[in-house]
């Protein structure tokens, strides 16, 4: 049997780089291709970031494959599959891989990732992934000396070094334009990113800061609805002028329809602003955990995830009601589908059942999250026809896109009239139901899907957000202007009755309507 030929490592080296740059780099030279001109500096530009990629990337591959022989060719491995995967959603869904797109990418459940499996993302990893994987790990490499080593890694770091130094006028551009650039570089995109978001992570107490203590300052007995929405843009809401009739139970609701940002573009930050008492990095006491240990009566019912550490003692996913009801789905759901009407499942029972004269509950939804938006209503609810059936986005007609969207929207509307009736139907308390959603979703518009871009350059499309307020005393909100999800703790507060330090009077769209 013939031995199979060896490969100088400098070869094989060489091919992994070039490998690299053609098979991974196409949206980011495409990038940089659209932002500078057509004359030679331009032209110049192009051409010393091909050269320090290449030689960057030799002189990894080269140092991780001569110290870590097998083990190093596994780990090149598993990049390249990486690497197939990040370049998938670039192409398919324009994501941009930063430090939070990761964190999104660690605290993802299973089943929203399944979602996005299709043959594409399986192509994509079969012939991106799979095939230079088989490569890296089949090919039988000749090392060389010590000397050798340090002689190739040496050259490839000082070519490196010397193409950007000679590229030091060009400076500013990479500066301002780094942040897209290196959401489009693989591997380095998710393994800076990765790093950055587990160092942010670490960073933080994670020992919340209590907030100063409060009090409960009113007799009266009351209860607040408060509903998270998931991906729900502003523009959709025929509340705020859409052409299409998607809220026509709200729109005969008396509730207020109030203009509002998100503070992020992703669901672990937003939910965070939602619930904090104002903009901070900082782990403080958020509003269900502030409540409960004033003696507020605080339910937590979800079909999503990303909050901050919730502690409270009734806290009941969706998978817990439906173990409840013996299996079944709320809203017509099936084969295995949990609708988001099933979080209301017995809410009337439970706030008639409260001895507590505050209540709280907290309803987390997941209704307009992409890309499978036809999953997520009951069959009843498909008003707008036909719709996408597929998670390639980018591949779907635009409109049937835009109905599947549409459709999660009316559903929304359904189930906060249903939270409205419910509290109709309790007249022994004082209601209020506010509903707000994490971010906003993009559907195509310049390209862009779903959400996630950095808040610098986001499109209004992910950060105009949808904030509606119902009380049964019928009172509109006294702000007219814009507000934000940090308005969102101050008003619970004011309507609960609450007396507390942090309360800030300016960011309470109920305008202080407890009563005593």
């Amino acid at each position: 049997m013939a031995l199979r030929r060896l490969i100088d490592i400098r070869w094989y080296c060489g091919v992994l780089s070039v490998l690299t740059l053609v098979a991974y780099h196409w949206r980011f030279f495409a990038h940089v291709c659209e932002n500078v001109g057509g004359d030679v500096n331009g032209v110049a530009i192009i051409g010393s970031i091909a050269v320090i990629l290449l030689t960057f990337n030799y002189f990894f591959y080269y140092t991780l494959v001569w110290l870590g022989r097998i083990v190093g060719r596994c780990i090149v491995g598993l990049l390249f599959v990486g690497n197939s995967i990040a370049v998938y959603f670039i192409n398919c869904y324009e994501v941009l891989i930063t430090d939070d797109m990761m964190g999104n990418v660690l605290n993802t459940r299973y089943a929203e990732a399944s979602a996005f499996v299709s043959w594409r993302a399986l192509l994509y990893v079969l012939l991106l992934g799979i095939v230079p994987c088989a490569y890296a790990q089949g090919a039988v490499v000749e090392y060389g000396s010590f000397r050798r080593f340090m002689g190739n890694v040496g050259v490839s770091f000082g070519v490196a070094v010397v193409v950007s130094v000679a590229n030091m006028g060009n400076w500013p551009w990479v500066d301002r334009h780094v942040p897209v650039l290196g959401s489009l570089c693989p591997p380095w995109s998710y393994i800076v990113n990765t790093v950055r978001h587990l160092n942010a992570e670490g960073d933080k107490n994670r020992t919340e800061m209590l907030l100063p203590e409060g009090k409960i300052a009113t007799d009266s007995r009351d209860v607040c609805v408060l509903i998270i929405g998931e991906s729900a843009r502003r523009a959709n809401f025929s509340l705020y002028g859409y052409e299409r009739c998607t809220n026509p139970l709200l729109e005969k609701d008396s509730v207020a329809a109030l203009i509002a940002v998100s503070e992020t573009t992703y669901t672990t930050g937003s939910v965070k602003a939602i619930l904090d008492h104002k903009r901070t990095d900082e782990l403080y006491e958020i509003l269900p955990n502030y409540l409960h240990r004033m003696g507020v009566d605080v339910v937590w019912r979800t079909s999503n995830w990303g909050e901050p550490p919730v502690h409270i003692d009734r806290y009941v996913s969706d998978n817990d009601l439906k173990a409840l009801q013996g299996g079944a789905t709320a809203g017509g759901g099936v084969d295995g589908v949990v609708y988001d009407g099933i979080l209301l499942s017995g809410l009337r029972d439970e706030i008639m059942s409260c001895d507590k004269r505050k209540m709280l509950v907290v309803l987390h939804t997941s209704t307009s999250h992409g890309p499978e938006y036809w999953k997520k209503y009951p069959a009843e609810f498909e008003v707008f026809k036909p719709v996408c059936k597929t998670v390639e986005m980018s591949k779907a007609d635009h409109q049937e896109l835009i109905n599947a969207y549409d459709n999660t929207i009316v559903y929304t509307d359904y189930l906060l009239h249903s939270v409205i009736e419910i509290l109709k139907s309790v007249p022994e308390r004082r209601s209020c139901m506010i509903y707000v959603s994490d971010h906003g979703e993009s559907l195509g518009e310049g390209g862009l899907y779903m959400h996630g871009v950095p808040m610098a350059v986001a499109p209004k499309e992910q950060t105009e957000i949808p904030f509606i307020v119902w009380t049964s005393e019928g009172k509109g909100s006294p702000i007219k202007g814009e507000v934000s999800q940090g308005h969102v703790f101050h008003s619970v507060l004011s309507f609960l009755g609450i007396e507390s330090p942090v309360y800030d009077e300016g960011k309470d769209v109920l305008g202080g309507c407890s009563t005593q």
